[in-house]
């Protein structure tokens, strides 16, 4: 098993593309990147913590590579939108991988090369050593799943599953 830590907007979205995926074990949303320990939802949102809005997923790379991860997470969001995801707009919003070691670096700096290419350049995407993970309130738990109907998970999260399922449709659970 391994674990990613991604960050690219608000992590509902995120959650939801990722659990689409075959070979994804586990998706926590949470917070990380900043100062504060154990923030909750609405000091993050106030953007004084310095965390961004994030998801650990948890993946068996046997099933699905580690480069499909990372070009996923590359395609579910844009990347060249800095601190901000559409009409989401703040330091916790950004675009940003945080790696626990040097090969989790390397794979990160890759995977924001490829990405480079397809989004004409110009990534705001930064590559942060992972401090400590937060995960966040119960009820951000695979929000999309139990909020369907919801207008955020309607209007934003649904085409960022969409573009997801329709790239990597071979990775489909």
């Amino acid at each position: 098993m391994q674990t990613f830590v991604l960050a690219g907007g608000c992590f509902w979205c995120l959650d939801a593309a990722y659990r689409a995926l075959r070979g994804v074990s586990s998706v926590v949303a949470g917070y990380t990147g900043g100062e504060a320990p154990n923030p909750s939802y609405e000091l993050v949102c106030t953007g004084a913590t310095g965390h961004a809005e994030a998801v650990a997923v948890a993946f068996d790379p046997d099933v699905i590579p580690s480069e499909v991860i990372l070009d996923a997470y590359f395609t579910m969001h844009d990347p060249r939108q800095l601190n901000r995801q559409g009409g989401d707009v703040g330091t916790q919003y950004r675009s940003a991988m945080f790696y626990r070691d040097d090969a989790q670096r390397a794979l990160f700096e890759a995977a924001r090369e490829r990405a480079s290419e397809w989004w004409d350049g110009g990534l705001v995407t930064t590559i942060e050593p992972l401090g400590g993970f937060y995960p966040a309130e119960d009820y951000h738990q695979d929000f999309f799943a139990k909020n369907p109907t919801q207008g955020y998970c309607l209007a934003v999260a649904v085409p960022k599953v969409n573009k997801v399922r329709a790239r990597f449709a071979e990775y489909l659970a």
